[in-house]
């Protein structure tokens, strides 16, 4: 699996979605917010857009946040949110990537900051660790009960790139240029996705074991927690990770 894909899966077995409701709309405004300013306030005419307010509603979030959000992007009267990316390493040197929006850089990175230091880690600079990984597209599947094969048979089409399979979310790969292609083909096919996106995939993972897996869990489910914080990317092997690393 894709560290990010497992790693979340593994929280939303645990209920804490449902726990950090608050903050998980917060993160979904900002992302309503940016796809926005990055085309047409349309859904149906910005594809990015199209998807955070779909992913918006599978959480169930009010409309009328959503109309908000998608206002607030053409609007003057607030803070401008703008999109940041910080690199660095972790505890035991799991490289890391994370995607942010903010109304306040300084702030946020200062917070970030805190964060890598409190867990032993080293926030670098723009490039630092972004060489150990590909850019790609990510679309997230329920397998719904499918076996392996059938997964595999029903997912492999034009497009996809490659694919990691788990019984309760799946990870499938693209080209960054034809996720929404891909992800147009395989809602046709009727998979269940959960989400697609834009994101970071490690060219080799770290193999960590007990205490160092533990602590390099705590600090990716950190970073993923703070507010400004939209997706992490790292490049730990979540192969031994249960529910328990994260309890």
């Amino acid at each position: 699996m894709s560290g990010h894909s497992k790693w979340h899966n593994i929280k939303l077995k645990k209920g804490k979605v449902d726990a950090q409701r608050g903050a998980l709309f917060t993160k979904l405004s900002k992302e309503i917010i940016l796809a926005a300013k990055s085309g047409s306030p349309d859904p149906e005419a910005n594809y990015r857009l199209k998807i955070a307010v779909e992913k918006a509603r599978e959480f169930n979030m009010p409309a009328e946040n959503v109309k908000r959000a998608i206002a607030r992007a053409s609007g003057q009267s607030e803070r401008e949110i703008e999109e940041i990316r910080y690199e660095g390493y972790g505890p035991h040197g799991v490289a890391v990537i994370l995607d942010a929006a903010t109304d306040n850089r300084n702030r946020t990175a200062g917070e970030v900051r805190h964060l890598f230091s409190r867990h032993d880690g080293t926030l670098g600079e723009s490039g630092s660790v972004a060489w150990m990984f590909d850019p790609v597209g990510i679309v997230e599947i329920e397998p719904a009960g499918r076996s392996e094969e059938a997964f595999m048979e029903a997912t492999l089409i034009d497009g996809v790139d490659d694919i990691e399979f788990d019984p309760e979310l799946a990870t499938v790969y693209t080209d960054a240029a034809r996720l929404a292609e891909v992800r147009d083909a395989l809602r046709v096919s009727d998979a269940k996705i959960s989400d697609a996106y834009l994101g970071m995939r490690p060219k080799t993972k770290l193999d960590l074991q007990a205490g160092e897996l533990h602590e390099a869990v705590a600090f990716l489910e950190a970073l993923d927690e703070h507010e400004d914080v939209q997706r992490v990317f790292s490049n730990l092997d979540f192969s031994r990770v249960s529910a328990e690393a994260v309890a």
